[in-house]
């Protein structure tokens, strides 16, 4: 997609904008709807209350599925955050898009590589550090010689394609509907009428495909999170 983007430079950086704004107005949306579902809560729970409820424990199956025990209640707030921000943000470019005079300043933030490999870098940093937190720096260097020290250059690539395949699976599958999604787009401005009654129904229904799709890849995502996070926890 041939789209432009708002770009500024700072100190030799280059900063997109759009990426930063749909990114706040993710969170925004996040902190909207959590709001929203947590207000007033009662002793006889009601819809609002059951979906929330439903979604904290959604977010903790996924943590406890990787990390058994005590050990996962550390990080139950967190999945439950990254869990719903990645959702939120795939879903956005579908119902969301602004774009003011061939310029896009809102669009699904997941759909840029940058945003998705600075998620990947975020959870897969957190990991290190609580390694780190539970043995220690040496004992945190000894676990790249498990379960044999000849393994020491395999366990180094590992954790690069780990961060390569967290951001990338992201990325491409949100991107990937957004193209398509433009594609029927053009298609439908391009015959007139015609082209309207035979794209119009294949959009929708992709529309939908892709509120899926972007459901599975942020349980996908979260998911393999909280997995690196075990093997970094896990003793022997």
């Amino acid at each position: 997609m041939n789209e432009k983007y708002p770009i500024v430079e700072f100190m030799g950086i280059r900063f997109n904008l759009a990426n930063d704004l749909s990114g706040i107005v993710a969170a925004v949306l996040v902190f909207a709807l959590v709001f929203w579902l947590s207000r007033k809560p009662q002793f006889r729970p009601t819809k609002k209350q059951n979906i929330l409820e439903w979604l904290i424990d959604f977010t903790d199956g996924i943590v406890h599925s990787a990390i058994p025990g005590e050990a996962a209640q550390p990080f139950r707030l967190f999945a439950f955050v990254l869990f719903l921000f990645i959702w939120m943000s795939n879903q956005l470019g579908l119902a969301i898009e602004v774009n003011v005079g061939g310029t896009t300043w809102i669009k699904s933030p997941t759909s840029d590589p940058m945003v998705t490999m600075s998620l990947a870098f975020m959870a897969l940093v957190l990991t290190h550090y609580f390694s780190v937190r539970k043995f220690g720096f040496g004992g945190y260097l000894h676990n790249y010689l498990r379960p044999m020290a000849l393994l020491l250059p395999i366990n180094l690539l590992e954790e690069f394609t780990n961060f390569l395949t967290l951001a990338l699976r992201l990325y491409g599958n949100i991107f990937a509907g957004e193209i398509l999604l433009t594609l029927l787009g053009s298609v439908m401005k391009s015959f007139g009428i015609v082209s309207i009654v035979l794209a119009a129904p294949l959009e929708l229904i992709w529309q939908g495909f892709s509120v899926f799709i972007g459901s599975i890849q942020a349980y996908v995502f979260v998911t393999l999170a909280m997995v690196y996070m075990s093997r970094k926890l896990e003793t022997e």
